[in-house]
């Protein structure tokens, strides 16, 4: 068998289709390859950038919680120095309440005492002077009487003038 140049043209056709086509799908295919691995490149890098995003974010966050427990720390002891201080401010007013109100009871029975001591002499004196009146009626005479009694109005003008 004997091929005619019309068959090895043919043939010659038909393989440099195929070289052509093999190499157009192979740069398709390495193409779309080549471009598939860009794209993962880039899904990869992206996926790194939002990571390191991602641990800025949560370095910040904590470091926001610690300043933020510093400062709860910080206003709980000032919470409790102040709480101490109202209570020694109020136990120092209690003090004083205390201490004005013994001031004022001590003059409450200073001022009781003084008006029960005046009300004794006073009962002493009404006392006294009943009783004298009372001897001096019992030993005293019509005249002794008449006598007493223009001496008192003597003294009382010689007092009044």
């Amino acid at each position: 068998m004997q091929f005619d140049a019309t068959f090895w043209v043919g043939i010659a056709f038909v393989v440099f289709v195929g070289l052509m086509l093999y190499f157009k799908v192979h740069r398709m295919i390495i193409g779309a390859l080549d471009e598939r691995a860009a794209r993962i490149r880039g899904e990869l890098e992206e996926a790194q950038r939002l990571r390191e995003e991602a641990q800025a974010l949560l370095a910040s966050y904590e470091r926001k919680q610690r300043d933020a427990m510093a400062e709860i720390e910080a206003i709980r002891q000032h919470a409790r120095e102040e709480a101490a201080r109202e209570a020694e401010r109020a136990s120092e007013k209690l003090e004083e309440s205390l201490k004005r109100r013994e001031e004022l009871s001590l003059e409450k029975i200073a001022l009781a005492e003084a008006q029960a001591a005046r009300e004794v002499r006073e009962a002493a004196v009404e006392a006294a002077i009943a009783a004298a009146g009372e001897v001096i009626r019992a030993r005293l005479d019509q005249d002794g009487a008449k006598t007493l009694v223009e001496n008192t109005i003597k003294d009382l003008r010689r007092h009044l003038n």
